[in-house]
């Protein structure tokens, strides 16, 4: 048995490296699961295993993401805070831990381009980057002006180092061009009908991403940047 499980991710698996499941608990833990084969080639054969785990806070950890290495955790906190955890050997560690928002704090990404770089957006509307080799006394930037509620999820482009996503409980996804943070590159966006709770890219396809909206179901949505498009609604 665990807490509530308020967010899950698997670690970039880079070749020949372990895959790994991250888990962010409602108790403020964190635990990460090993893949355990019992010698079977099937799904049933497979189990997880819980191979680490850390107290990061007495308030409830609410999202994580893998820096690119997998060798680091950022992890979001319902007290506005944001933890940076290191994995060395199987074991977690707190490296770096500040009060980055005045609210629950829901998205926390890694940039894959500029992996010392950490994206937050809270409940308090505001989009914030830091850059963990300077510290935490102030932001890298700070947005409070765009989303008009708060900002569920943060997305690098895969594919385009200066791009990326965010999801708003205003209905709505942005795609922001990370050299000019002022603004989002369409001012208009994309209203998706309901709260952008998750957003994921595809594997394989560039540009095309999967939106969750809360009560109005899910989206597939093409991310031209200057006119991102609905292609599909269910």
């Amino acid at each position: 048995e665990t807490a509530g499980i308020f967010d899950i991710k698997w670690n970039p698996v880079q070749d020949g490296a372990t895959p790994l499941l991250a888990q962010a608990d409602a108790d403020g833990s964190v635990r990460i699961h090993g893949v355990e084969c019992s010698g079977g080639s099937t799904l049933a054969d497979t189990k997880l295993e819980e191979s680490s785990f850390i107290n990061i806070s007495s308030a409830m950890c609410l999202c994580l993401d893998w820096n690119p290495s997998a060798t680091s955790l950022a992890v979001g906190l319902s007290d506005g805070s944001v933890s940076i955890a290191s994995l060395a050997e199987s074991q977690l560690s707190v490296e770096q831990q500040w009060k980055a928002h005045e609210f629950e704090l829901w998205a926390a990404s890694f940039d894959i381009h500029q992996p010392t770089v950490v994206y937050t957006g809270s409940d308090d509307c505001k989009f914030s980057g830091w850059d963990i080799r300077e510290g935490s006394s102030m932001p890298a930037f700070r947005n409070s002006k765009i989303h008009k509620m708060g900002i569920c999820c943060i997305v690098k482009n895969p594919n385009d180092p200066h791009s990326l996503l965010t999801g708003s409980y205003d209905e709505h996804l942005r795609v922001w061009d990370v050299r000019s943070i002022s603004k989002p590159m369409n001012e208009t966006c994309l209203c998706l009908g309901g709260g952008v709770w998750r957003i994921k890219y595809h594997p394989f396809v560039r540009d095309l991403v999967l939106a969750a909206c809360m009560h109005n179901g899910f989206a597939i949505v093409k991310v031209n940047n200057q006119n991102p498009e609905a292609i599909e609604t269910y």
